[in-house]
């Protein structure tokens, strides 16, 4: 068993993961827009190079794989390692895709899998590339947006990359619970301007600017997606 602050690598392969994830895309692509037929509002916002955090709400499942895909640049996240960890056939493949649209699994599991995610993200930026991000930390149990966990301001001071908010709108229609196989319908996807909180610089520790930060951002979020914002941790609520 892994430890709780430890990364997996991706199966070895002689592939390009870029060249992955190109494929993944040129197959998907066409059948996600007959299935989701999605709409992307604000792409544009996204810079065409650098580092760059993408964060968002959290609805379903389907969000992982909607959103690199609707993308130019590549979008790293952190994800579950049972997800690459599977056994036979069905489980190496799992692996490859999930690896192969920008998915880096981490066990979160323990005190210290908060720390490994934020340091897997730091990472990912400090190469210049984008880190999506689910403030809330779990999805959304009711539809509604839930408090933001400060690892989100924590990595755009610590790194200097600028948060692009997003929303994901409809997914939860398409596959309520995360669970079964979707079903067909439209999805928006909708990109906010880029936020920079360079007047923070050297205050990543202090947690009234963490609060601060990460308020805005859900703010941001919440104007995007319409949902009605609940001052509260998702994980509480699911736990009531």
């Amino acid at each position: 068993m892994s430890s709780p602050a430890q990364t997996h690598n991706a199966p070895s392969t002689s592939e390009d993961p870029l060249s992955r994830f190109a494929l993944i895309k040129a197959v998907l692509g066409p059948i996600m827009r007959l299935m989701f037929r999605p709409q992307v509002e604000g792409v544009e916002n996204i810079p065409g190079d650098g580092p760059v955090i993408l964060a968002g709400n959290h609805l379903t499942f389907i969000d992982s794989i909607v959103l690199p895909l609707v993308t130019k640049r590549q979008v790293f996240f952190i994800g579950k390692d049972e997800y690459v960890t599977g056994k036979g056939l069905k489980g190496r493949l799992m692996a490859w895709f999930f690896t192969g649209v920008g998915m880096i699994p981490v066990d979160r599991d323990g005190a210290s899998g908060g720390v490994a995610a934020l340091m897997t993200g730091r990472r990912i930026l400090e190469e210049g590339r984008i880190f999506g991000i689910y403030p809330e930390g779990t999805r959304s149990p009711d539809g509604r947006l839930y408090r933001g966990r400060t690892g989100i301001a924590r990595l755009t001071l610590m790194t200097g990359a600028p948060v692009v908010p997003f929303a994901m709108i409809g997914t939860d229609k398409l596959q309520p619970g995360g669970r079964g196989i979707p079903r067909p319908g439209r999805v928006t996807v909708r990109f906010g301007e880029p936020l920079e909180f360079s007047r923070y610089d050297g205050m990543d520790r202090d947690r009234y600017v963490l609060r601060a930060v990460t308020d805005s951002v859900m703010a941001e979020v919440m104007r995007l997606s319409g949902q009605e914002y609940v001052d509260m941790y998702a994980t509480k609520a699911k736990a009531a």
